[in-house]
């Protein structure tokens, strides 16, 4: 079936009922609150992260169903297709995983770190989309929204190089996927925020005076934008990425 944007689901421009989400990293900031936000737009959401069931069930319990809840390790390919062939075609994947390590980027043994990252952040969204991309394209249509970062822009305040240059590739990678599913109706996007208020980003410990807008982003804000790209809205819109940073891309 068609799922072309129509005037009708114009009429409810941020309504996701009957849509089904993956949320990738659903036990961070970040996609917690992505999660909430597009249930409250009424999606079914499939929860996702690499902690267990059990771990997992503490965390989400009260807020998102626990018995939707998927253990995924997006680096692994087998694992993100084994999922996919489960689900079958689904609306949207949101992927909110992501490694921000602090670490010394000349330490002898700092190519674990990278390499890890690596897997995490640019290996991770490439697996979704292998997997999900093609079932979107048959039903005709859906929706691949990824996490960049205003540090895939100008390198961040202060980050490491490893995730300067994974969400770099993001931004790419965003750009290359729009070009092979727009035509098919499957949107691709991505979001650059800049610090937001999560467990990761705390251990930076950085001051929000830094930035344009003296404080940190809220997780919520870009939960916000993500259900957006996913929505009746968003459906004139491919291969964007979205700062949602406070300015600091311009500052």
């Amino acid at each position: 079936m068609n799922i072309e944007q129509t005037d009708a689901a114009l009429e409810t421009p941020f309504d996701l009922s009957g849509k089904t989400i993956l949320v990738t990293g659903v036990l961070g900031g970040i996609g917690s609150a992505t999660a909430l936000v597009c249930q409250n737009q009424g999606a079914n959401i499939i929860p996702s992260d690499i902690l267990s069931p059990e771990r997992a069930r503490e965390k989400i319990a009260g807020r998102l169903d626990p018995d939707a809840y998927r253990q995924l390790d997006i680096s692994n390919r087998s694992a993100v297709e084994a999922l996919a062939k489960k689900l079958g075609p689904i609306w949207g994947v949101i992927d909110t995983a992501g490694l921000c390590p602090v670490d010394d980027w000349m330490d002898e043994s700092w190519e674990g770190a990278f390499d890890k990252v690596v897997d995490v952040n640019m290996r991770g969204p490439i697996n979704l989309a292998r997997a999900f991309m093609p079932g979107m394209i048959e039903q005709g249509g859906g929706r691949l929204i990824y996490c960049g970062s205003v540090s895939g822009r100008m390198g961040g305040v202060v980050c490491g190089p490893h995730y300067a240059a994974t969400k770099g590739g993001v931004h790419s990678l965003v750009r290359w996927l729009s070009q092979r599913g727009t035509k098919h109706g499957v949107l691709v996007n991505a979001v650059a925020p800049g610090s937001v208020d999560t467990p990761m980003a705390a251990q930076n410990n950085i001051d929000p005076d830094i930035y344009p807008m003296k404080r940190a982003g809220r997780p919520k804000e870009l939960g916000a934008t993500l259900a957006f790209l996913c929505s009746p809205a968003a459906g004139f819109i491919s291969g964007a990425v979205i700062d949602v940073n406070g300015g600091t891309f311009f500052s």
